[in-house]
């Protein structure tokens, strides 16, 4: 497998690093999640989106043999097919679930797997499950399997490929796995409170040894439990217990917005039937999967029709200099 690097962060790009400012697009008009609570405690304010009556129930997951569904991903190969898988504690497999909550199909593989907490699909149809967990931080690496999507509808055991990965500063938890689009490359982010980080894989990394990751920046306070690129390539959705977060991906990256789902244990999300929403799932037996617009930025007030659009005075009427707008509001990291 040869994954192609696309490439465009820098260390103080993602998100920014600490003491970075990174200027906010969208207005605060809807309550925050606890996450964001989280993360204005520490330093840092997430643009909220509108709330959004797009969201509804799309489909509950009712298969006995999926009780802790940790992941989700659009399969590239069957219209309508979604990819999920357990957490700790089961075998190694993946569900392919339709959008009525029914599993189509099962993949097993022979491995042994510890936690894992994400699957992505990239634009070959490669599934990639990710054996990332660390509660206790103690692993002395990380495993990301891969195996093929099938040509047919069906269960099937199938062979795969072991990837391991090291993290320059030490153990981490992760339960995001991002793919990007255009190039397969391969990035983790890291699951803290107090701010994870965006680690990036090796261009072509290698079945034989270990890969060691390549830290790009600091991400802000927040539990990430999952993400995934949008097919532009050019955004990801970052996944929290209580909501999806947009956040633009390039050389000047940026939070655009977030949205609150009322979701308990919020533990996945994947691109949407359409690339202008995603799907959202949690944990649990009969847990239900919903579908939400991509949170955006607000769109801006246009003024009524023939109304002339005031400019701004040159002075106070006290003669004192003229009130400073402080509409651009900032987002402030460390």
């Amino acid at each position: 497998m040869r994954l192609r690097t696309g490439l465009a962060l820098v260390a103080a790009g993602f998100f920014g690093l600490a003491g970075t400012a990174i200027p906010a697009a969208a207005t605060a008009s809807a309550p925050q999640s606890a996450t964001a609570s989280q993360s204005a405690r520490a330093g840092v304010q997430l643009p909220v989106a509108d709330p959004s009556p797009g969201v509804k129930k799309l489909f509950t997951i009712r298969d006995e043999r999926i009780e802790e569904s940790s992941g989700l991903a659009k399969s590239q190969r069957f219209e309508g097919i979604y990819w999920t898988m357990n957490d700790s504690g089961d075998r190694a497999r993946v569900f392919g679930i339709d959008t009525t909550g029914k599993v189509r199909m099962v993949l097993s593989f022979k491995a042994e797997v510890r936690d894992v907490e994400a699957v992505a699909v990239d634009r070959d149809g490669t599934i990639y499950i990710a054996d990332i967990g660390d509660n206790k931080a103690n692993r002395d690496r990380v495993e990301i399997y891969t195996i093929p999507e099938p040509d047919r509808l069906g269960d099937a055991n199938v062979s795969y490929h072991r990837y391991d990965f090291t993290y320059p500063d030490g153990a981490h938890d992760a339960e995001t796995l991002l793919v990007e689009p255009g190039t397969n490359q391969l990035y983790i982010v890291t699951k803290s409170t107090k701010g994870g980080a965006i680690y990036a894989a090796p261009p072509a990394p290698s079945r034989q040894g270990t890969n060691e990751l390549t830290k790009l920046a600091s991400a802000p306070a927040g539990a990430f439990t999952d993400g995934t690129f949008l097919p532009d390539g050019q955004r990801v959705v970052l996944r929290t217990m209580t909501g999806v977060t947009t956040v633009t991906w390039g050389e000047s990256p940026a939070l655009v917005a977030t949205a609150t789902v009322s979701a308990s244990q919020g533990e996945s999300v994947a691109v949407g039937p359409s690339g202008d929403t995603v799907l959202v799932g949690s944990e649990g037996a009969n847990s239900a999967v919903y579908q939400l617009p991509v949170p955006a930025k607000k769109a801006a007030a246009t003024p009524p029709a023939g109304t002339a659009t005031p400019k701004p005075n040159t002075a106070t009427e006290s003669g004192s200099e003229p009130a400073k707008s402080h509409s651009l509001r900032w987002i402030l990291i460390g």
